[in-house]
């Protein structure tokens, strides 16, 4: 059996140096808010060219903390719009809705899977206050057009940045293209914890120091509370395995960019439609490789069936899910073609040439 995503044996190939230091912490004695958080946090924002990062629980935190963080500042307020991709993730959404902010969703591209950037203006009303951008799949979504649109109605734009590690946009790093963005380090992720994890970056002094308190109770100083804030934290574990992972981010993203081209050169099925490879290798880091078929679930079975582990990003988009009963009546036949049709392929640093020739093989047969 392929693996879709064999974490274990991502994971190995940095034993030594994990185990070594999970002893150095466990032997410390201190397990939150103390040096491997703060090592983490200095080299992430030097990777990111970003002035601030901040380590925190998970990716949806540093979403919800970022809008927070803005409400706090007086910057937004509950009831103000934030744009966002109709076929993301549903944590997306989720941040803008827990902080009473409304989501106006926008379409995708069809050949990137990223938010038509050409259709954001039609969407912009005066209660909008931002744009959350998902660089989806591992693919910046960025542009000039955009930072001027932006500029020109006072928005910010906040990148959610859960897939994108790595990726560039005209030499800036995702991460550091707009006022904040939001990090998952979900184990499956390109830069994956052994647990849940996030983080936040910004340049923005006040931004970041407003999430810092929200993080930790609204307390910038013990038992001093200035907002009514959260439990956040990213603990010494995960920061310290992060912090030994994130040396190697750059290596493991090339041999993703290996496999994928291999796939989109190799891949010939007529019944199968293949992401777009993008001028600028740099602008995707594949963090999942989609394909698209009509017959997605026939396909899917046979894969299965000859030992090739797939999985769909996403099944349902979130203006069909219960969670969201209030736009069941919306209508985004692009985002709902999309995820009747995606299949993500398997795609990793630890793959071999022999597996990656195998999945062309199979699929070619279909």
């Amino acid at each position: 059996m392929i693996k879709f995503l064999d974490l274990q044996k991502i994971n190995l190939e940095y034993q030594q140096e994990i185990e070594a230091k999970l002893i150095e912490v466990f032997r410390s004695g201190w397990y939150l808010m103390g040096k491997e958080l703060s090592d983490f946090e200095v080299n992430l924002s030097h990777y990111i060219g970003a002035k601030h990062a901040i380590g925190v629980a998970n990716g949806l935190d540093a979403l919800r903390l970022i809008l927070r963080g803005y409400i706090e500042l007086g910057i937004m307020s509950p009831g103000d719009e934030i744009i966002v991709p109709s076929n993301t993730y549903i944590a997306s959404i989720l941040a803008i809705s827990d902080n009473g902010l409304i989501p106006v969703l926008v379409e995708p591209e069809i050949n990137t899977y990223n938010i038509d950037i050409s259709k954001i203006q039609e969407k912009i009303t005066s209660k909008t206050k931002g744009i959350l951008l998902v660089h989806l799949q591992g693919r910046i979504v960025f542009s000039e057009q955009l930072k001027e649109l932006a500029h020109q109605h006072h928005l910010k734009i906040i990148e959610d940045n859960a897939q994108a590690i790595g990726a560039e946009w005209n030499g800036i790093k995702s991460g550091n293209l707009g006022d904040a963005a939001g990090f998952s380090f979900y184990p499956g992720k390109n830069l994956g914890a052994l647990g849940d994890a996030g983080a936040v970056t910004t340049n923005d002094d006040d931004l970041a120091k407003t999430i810092r308190a929200l993080a930790n109770y609204g307390s910038n100083q013990k038992y001093v509370n200035i907002y009514k804030g959260l439990n956040s934290r990213l603990d010494e574990i995960q920061a310290a395995v992060l912090d030994i992972k994130l040396k190697y981010i750059d290596r493991e993203n090339e041999i993703r960019r290996t496999i994928a081209q291999r796939f989109i050169h190799e891949i010939t099925h007529p019944d199968i439609i293949l992401p777009e490879y993008p001028e600028n290798e740099k602008e995707h880091v594949w963090h999942v490789f989609v394909i698209r078929s009509s017959r997605r679930d026939e396909l899917q079975a046979y894969l299965t069936e000859n030992g090739i582990q797939t999985l769909i990003h996403y099944p349902i988009p979130p203006h069909k899910q219960e969670a969201y009963k209030e736009w069941e009546n919306l209508s985004f036949p692009i985002s709902e073609k999309i995820h009747q049709e995606v299949l993500s392929l398997p795609i990793s640093s630890v793959m071999s040439k022999e597996d990656i020739s195998i999945i062309i093989k199979v699929i070619n047969k279909f």
